[in-house]
C-alpha cells in the first residue's frame, strides 16, 4: 500500500513508519515545514492547508497527529492545544479526502481510552457509552471530526491506552523509577489500560488490512492496576517501590492531568480486536515491560 501518515515523527509514528517500510509498503509523511524529499508533503493543519490531490494517490491515511498528553502541566492554554491540535489535524485530513476524486479506501485515526472517563469497577468495551471529564470531551470531538471522512472510506478510530515503550508516558514513569522515587499513586487500585509498543504497531497494521470500522480499543488483553504496572517496573529495574503519593498531592501538583491520566480507572477490553483475530505478542503487563527494558530491539514480524 501507499500510506499517508500524519504524525510520523512521534513516538508511535516512528515505530509504525519503520514497520510499514519493513513490510514493503510506501510511506508518505505529512510535515509542517517545506517538503525536502519525494516522500514528504507539506501541510498546515492549524490553518486547514493541505494539497488535497495527494488523497487521489494514496491507499490509506493514518492520523497520529496531536499535542502530547504526557507533557505537563496541563495549563489552560495547553488544554486548548490538546483539543485544537487533534480536531484541526483530523478535520483537515477528512476535508481533503472529501475533495478527492478517488478518496483513500481506509482512514485510521488515533483516539484514546480517555473516551470512557473514570469508570471504576466497570468492564468497558467499544459498546460502552462515553464518559465525562476533559479527556472524554476531547476524544468525543476528535472522533466526530474523523467521521467527517467520505462515506466510501472505511474509517477506524483506535482508542489507545498507555503505550509501554521507550517514549510517551512510560518515559516519565521509568525516569522516576530509575531515581528510586516511585510508589503507589493514590490508592493504586485504579485500572490503567496499557498496550506494548510492539502490539500497538502490529494492531495498527492489522487494522490497515481489516474490514473493521468505527471504534476499536487498542489495549492489552489482561487488565492491570496502576499499582501492578509500577510495581512490576520497579521490580524489573531492581529499584525501590516505597514512596506513596496521595491523591490530593497529585491533584495539587498536576491539576486536571492527575485525574485524567493517573487517578481515573478504566478497565478496558479490546473486544473487537480479539474478535477480529488479532493475537497479542505481549498479553501481560509484565511481558510488555520486559520488552521495553530489553537491550535488544524487538524483531519485526
Amino acid at each position: 500500500m501507499r500510506v499517508l501518515v500524519a504524525g510520523a515523527s512521534g513516538f508511535i509514528g516512528t515505530a509504525v513508519r519503520d514497520r510499514l517500510l519493513a513490510d514493503g509498503h510506501e510511506v508518505v509523511r505529512l510535515v509542517r515545514r517545506r517538503a525536502q524529499s519525494t516522500d514528504e508533503v507539506s501541510w498546515s493543519p492549524a490553518s486547514g492547508i493541505i494539497d488535497f490531490t495527494i488523497m487521489d494517490r494514496v491507499d490509506a491515511v493514518l492520523n497520529l497527529s496531536g499535542a502530547s498528553l504526557a507533557r505537563l502541566p496541563w495549563t489552560r492554554r495547553y488544554r486548548d492545544e490538546i483539543l485544537e491540535s487533534r480536531i484541526a489535524a483530523t478535520r483537515t485530513l477528512a476535508d481533503a479526502m472529501r475533495k478527492a476524486r478517488t478518496p483513500p479506501a481506509t482512514f485510521l485515526s488515533a483516539s484514546a481510552v480517555g473516551y470512557y472517563g473514570d469508570r471504576p469497577g466497570e468492564l468497558l468495551t467499544e459498546h460502552s457509552a462515553a464518559g465525562t471529564g476533559f479527556l472524554a470531551e476531547v476524544v468525543g470531538r476528535w472522533e466526530a471530526a474523523a467521521q467527517l471522512a467520505p462515506h466510501e472510506t472505511r474509517t477506524v478510530v483506535f482508542r489507545t491506552g498507555i503505550v509501554v515503550g521507550r517514549g510517551g508516558a512510560m518515559q516519565r514513569i521509568r525516569a522516576l523509577t530509575t531515581l528510586g522515587v516511585s510508589g503507589r499513586l493514590g490508592t493504586g487500585g485504579q485500572h490503567w489500560p496499557w498496550i506494548a509498543l510492539e502490539d500497538e504497531v502490529d494492531a495498527i497494521l492489522h487494522l490497515l488490512d481489516s474490514h473493521l470500522s468505527g471504534p476499536v480499543n487498542l489495549v492489552g488483553p489482561t487488565p492491570a492496576t496502576a499499582d501492578r504496572v509500577m510495581a512490576a517496573l520497579a521490580e524489573r529495574m531492581h529499584r525501590p517501590y516505597v514512596i506513596p503519593v496521595p491523591e490530593k498531592l497529585l491533584e495539587a501538583a498536576l491539576g486536571k492531568a492527575a485525574d485524567d491520566l493517573l487517578l481515573s480507572s478504566q478497565k478496558v477490553r479490546p473486544q473487537r480486536l480479539i474478535d477480529d483475530g488479532y493475537r497479542f505478542r505481549h498479553p501481560s503487563i509484565e511481558s510488555a515491560i520486559d520488552a521495553m527494558l530489553s537491550p535488544e530491539p524487538a524483531r519485526v514480524r
